[in-house]
């Protein structure tokens, strides 16, 4: 998602936002849904992915309650824990939801059937640990002449060390630049 404004030339800023929506199954007990073959392999890695999740949502909520502490006690760091994030694709998919510059919205669907009760209370424990996360949201804002210099400073980098290079492979011999473009100085 980006956000410009209408203004000509190269002073232009944009803000960069990423919209994800995720819609995670839910868990499947083997036993309840009598899955058979093919079927049964993909509840089990449907639960494989909704544990690493789990990992890593209580990891994230125990390092943002440990930050909170830290701060009251008048520490300036907390010690980071490690995150899981390449346990599954679903973690890697949800990196910068959960960890990075983000705010994220959990929904949780719930039943009020008797029979669903167990279900319906472990998503709500999953969803109460996801809001203990806190993260440090800024605006995302990339400015245009800023990224045109940079990249005028990188490639005028990058060519005086193919030229240096050059001048090494070559036994001293310099060769034009790229472009054909003379050096400064250069009377060929």
């Amino acid at each position: 998602v980006e956000k410009r404004q209408r203004t000509i030339g190269l002073s232009e800023s944009y803000k960069i936002g990423k919209l994800s929506l995720i819609d995670l199954a839910g868990s499947e007990r083997a036993s309840a849904t009598d899955n058979r073959g093919a079927r049964l392999v993909e509840g089990a890695n449907i639960n494989r992915s909704l544990l690493a999740l789990a990992n890593c949502i209580n990891a994230l909520a125990s390092e943002s309650e440990a930050l909170q502490r830290a701060g009251r006690n008048g520490r300036r760091r907390a010690r980071q824990s490690f995150v899981p994030y390449r346990d599954s694709k679903l973690t890697r998919l949800l990196k910068d939801s959960f960890g990075g510059n983000c705010r994220t919205v959990m929904i949780t669907n719930i039943s009020p059937a008797g029979n669903q009760f167990e279900e319906t209370l472990n998503s709500l424990k999953y969803a109460n640990r996801a809001k203990d996360i806190k993260t440090k949201v800024e605006q995302n804002v990339v400015d245009v002449d800023q990224h045109v210099s940079q990249y005028q400073n990188i490639i005028r980098d990058l060519k005086a060390e193919v030229q240096e290079l050059k001048s090494k492979l070559g036994g001293g011999l310099v060769f034009p630049p790229i472009g054909g473009a003379r050096p400064p100085g250069g009377d060929d």
